[in-house]
C-alpha cells in the first residue's frame, strides 16, 4: 500500500500503479462474478468489470430493469440470467440490491453460498445491522466490500472518460486466506481511482451520515432555505435558482473539484472572497450541532431501524413517490428544470 499525506495525517491507500489492472485480472481470472441486482450500483460496476476483461454475469428478475440490462449488452442465457441461476453460476456473488431487497432475498442467496465462494457488498448495512437484517454469512465463504464514493451512474461515466471514482474497501471474513487480494482486485475492476481501507461498521456509519448530510439531505435543506429567503424578498425564480443552485453546481463546484476550496476562493471576486471568509464559520457553528445529532442517530442505529421499517412497508413505493413529487413539484426545482433547458449546447 502507498503512504499518502492528507493534510498532515498519513494514510495508506491502494493505487492503480501498485495494483494494476493486469494483476487484478490475474487474481480473479478463474472467478465468475455474478452481479445480483441491476439498479443503482449494478449497471456501472457490472459494465466496468466487463469492459475491464472480467468474467461477469448479471442476475435480475424480468421487468424494466431486466430490459435495461439487455439494452446494455447483457445476453439472456449467456451473461444475463434469473437470480437463482446467476447465484448458482457465480463464484463471487455481488449483492447489489437495495438494503430492503437484500433482506428479502437473503434466504435465497444464503443457500447458494457454498464453500469457496465469496460474498461482495458495496455497503456495510446488511452485515453491520445483522440483528435487524438477518444477514449472517456462513463461515466458509469470504465476505468483503468495495464502496464507490458516488452513484453507479457517476462510476460508469468517469470510467468511460478514462477516470476513476475513489472507493473504500473492507474485509469482514477471510475464509480462503485470499479475501483481501480478491477485494482489492474487485475495487480495481469496478474502476476505482484509488482505494482506502475501512471496515463494515465505519463504512455504513460514514455513508449514512454523508447521505443525510452534505451529499443529499443538508444540501437540499440549504438550497431550499436560501431560495425561499430570496423569493420572500422579491427576487424572481430565475434569479433565486441561479444564485442558489446553478452557479454552485455549474461554476463553483467544478473549481473546488479541480483544486480545492481555497483555489476556488482565489478565483472569485474579492467581494465574494470576503463574504465567504466572513460567513463560513457562522454556518459551521450553526450546522455542527445538527451534524452531531445526525451522527448520534446513525450510531444509535435509529437511522437503520427507520430505514428498514419504512422501506419494508408494502406501500413504500407509493409513499416515496409522494415525497419525491414534493421536491419535483416545488417552485425551486421547477425553476431548475426550466433553467437546465436553457443551458446552451456545447458544439
Amino acid at each position: 500500500m502507498a503512504k499518502l499525506n492528507f493534510g498532515g495525517v498519513e494514510e495508506e491507500v491502494v493505487t492503480r500503479e501498485e495494483f494494476p489492472l493486469e494483476k487484478a485480472r490475474e487474481v480473479l481470472g478463474k472467478e465468475t462474478i455474478a452481479v445480483i441486482g441491476y439498479g443503482v450500483q449494478g449497471p456501472g460496476q457490472a459494465m466496468n468489470m466487463r469492459d475491464n476483461g472480467f468474467n461477469v454475469i448479471v442476475g435480475q428478475r424480468p421487468g424494466k430493469t431486466y430490459d435495461k440490462a439487455v439494452a446494455d449488452g447483457w445476453v439472456p442465457g449467456k451473461t444475463l440470467f434469473d437470480i437463482e441461476t446467476a447465484l448458482k453460476k457465480g463464484t463471487i456473488i455481488c449483492f447489489l440490491l437495495s438494503d430492503a431487497a437484500q433482506i428479502q432475498l437473503w434466504p435465497t442467496v444464503k443457500k447458494h453460498l457454498k464453500k469457496g465462494k465469496s460474498l461482495y457488498f458495496s455497503h456495510g448495512f446488511g452485515i453491520t445491522y445483522s440483528k435487524k437484517t438477518g444477514i449472517k454469512p456462513p463461515k466458509n465463504v469470504d465476505v468483503f466490500l468495495v464502496a464507490p464514493k458516488g452513484s453507479g451512474t457517476s462510476l460508469r461515466r468517469l470510467f468511460v472518460e478514462g477516470k476513476g471514482l475513489n472507493s473504500s474497501f473492507a474485509v469482514y471474513q477471510d475464509a480462503s486466506g485470499n479475501a483481501r487480494e480478491k477485494c482489492i482486485a474487485m475495487g480495481i475492476g469496478v474502476g476505482s481511482g484509488y482505494l482506502f481501507e475501512t471496515d463494515f461498521y465505519r463504512e455504513v456509519t460514514s455513508d449514512l451520515t454523508g447521505e443525510r448530510g452534505t451529499l443529499m439531505g443538508a444540501i437540499q435543506g440549504i438550497f431550499a432555505a436560501q431560495y425561499e429567503v430570496l423569493r420572500e424578498n422579491g427576487h424572481t425564480p430565475s434569479e433565486a435558482f441561479n444564485e442558489t443552485v446553478e452557479e454552485l453546481t455549474q461554476s463553483l463546484m467544478p473549481l473546488v473539484a479541480e483544486n480545492g476550496m481555497d483555489w476556488m476562493y482565489a478565483n472569485c471576486s474579492t467581494t465574494a472572497q470576503r463574504g465567504a471568509l466572513d460567513w463560513w464559520k457562522p454556518f459551521h457553528d450553526a450546522t455542527k450541532p445538527v451534524f452531531k445529532k445526525l451522527y448520534n442517530s446513525v450510531k444509535s442505529q435509529k437511522e437503520a431501524k427507520q430505514s428498514i421499517e419504512r422501506n419494508s412497508q408494502p406501500d413504500y413505493r407509493e409513499k416515496l413517490e409522494i415525497e419525491l413529487a414534493e421536491l419535483r413539484d416545488s417552485e425551486m426545482w421547477q425553476a431548475g428544470k426550466t433553467v437546465r433547458s436553457l443551458r446552451p449546447e456545447r458544439n
